[in-house]
């Protein structure tokens, strides 16, 4: 399979904010971490944590859960490099932890336009999320690899606790990306868990075989598919997958290139910027699953 690494990156150039410019960068041999992390601070707030469209959905300024996610992201990006950065968003996502250990879905918004309606809604619902505590908690996992201070942080362990326990009284299946983060928050706790490979198991009966899951309440077209719930080869969750199921997923996302050389998404439109902001995202998140699945080689000049 082959994409076009030029078209991508005229993509990038055309359509994508300065973040995911500089990933794809870094991506492709052309940049150095340094100018990642310059361009993650353009969204960083004095309290430590981070929003300003972070999350391309929730336009608001003020410091989020939801975006803490996409910032965890980055500091994996840039591995082995580590920044003070890291530690500083587990401190905040520290002060806006609930008793139980687990984080809100959103917190109060200041700027309301642009922002989705699930976003505005879980601010005004109480108690913890566990589709926002897992995903975080497992992109922060990504980067405890390779950070100590993420490893340790008090933080992570109240939020892995939390998590373990109420997966642990999952019984029917939950909504779709609740599955979605829960799968992904087992699979990166595996090593150091031993009570994640069993749930990981009871959690993956909810999966089909073909990995195709409607999200509900999404758009006509919005599913979730196998690399999302297996993206790394190697990992536990690649079992819940035959060899040729995900080798189908990869052909279907090599295949998704546009004319244009960028990616998209399945979600609701919500605001002209979140539309972009998602493709330039999508467009960097391709690139990387195909190269680490061994099937994009990037030594090429894009």
């Amino acid at each position: 399979m082959s994409i076009d690494l030029a078209t991508a990156t005229s993509f990038m150039a055309t359509h994508a904010r300065v973040l995911d410019r500089r990933r794809f960068e870094l991506l492709t041999g052309r940049a150095d971490p340094g100018a990642v992390l310059a361009a993650l601070d353009g969204y960083r707030n004095a309290d430590g944590g981070y929003g300003w469209g972070l999350e391309a959905d929730l336009r608001s300024p003020e410091s989020q859960p939801g975006a803490a996610l996409h910032a965890f992201e980055v500091f994996g990006d840039v591995a082995p490099v580590t920044t003070g950065r890291a530690v500083e968003l587990c401190d905040w996502l520290g002060t806006v932890t609930l008793p139980d250990g687990g984080l809100p879905f959103a917190l109060p918004l200041t700027v309301r336009e642009g922002t989705a309606p699930w976003w505005a809604a879980g601010a005004a619902t109480p108690g913890s999320s566990l589709q926002i505590t897992a995903v975080t908690a497992a992109a922060a996992h990504r980067v405890a690899v390779h950070d100590r201070g993420v490893a340790g942080h008090p933080w992570l362990a109240r939020a892995t606790r939390h998590c373990l326990d109420v997966i642990g009284t999952i019984e029917e299946r939950p909504s779709a990306y609740v599955l979605l983060f829960a799968v992904l928050f087992l699979d990166a706790v595996h090593d150091t868990h031993p009570e994640a490979a069993g749930l990981l198991r009871r959690l993956g009966e909810h999966v089909p075989a073909d990995g195709v899951v409607a999200v509900e309440g999404g758009t006509e077209n919005e599913v979730l598919r196998p690399l999302d719930f297996a993206p790394l080869p190697g990992r536990p969750a690649r079992a819940l997958f035959t060899p040729e199921v995900i080798a189908a997923d990869l052909e279907r996302l090599a295949g998704e290139q546009r004319d244009d050389g960028g990616w998209t998404v399945e979600y609701a439109r919500i605001s002209p910027a979140g539309v972009l902001d998602w493709r330039g995202h999508a467009t960097v998140h391709a690139v990387e699953l195909l190269r680490r699945n061994g099937t994009l080689a990037l030594s090429e000049p894009a």
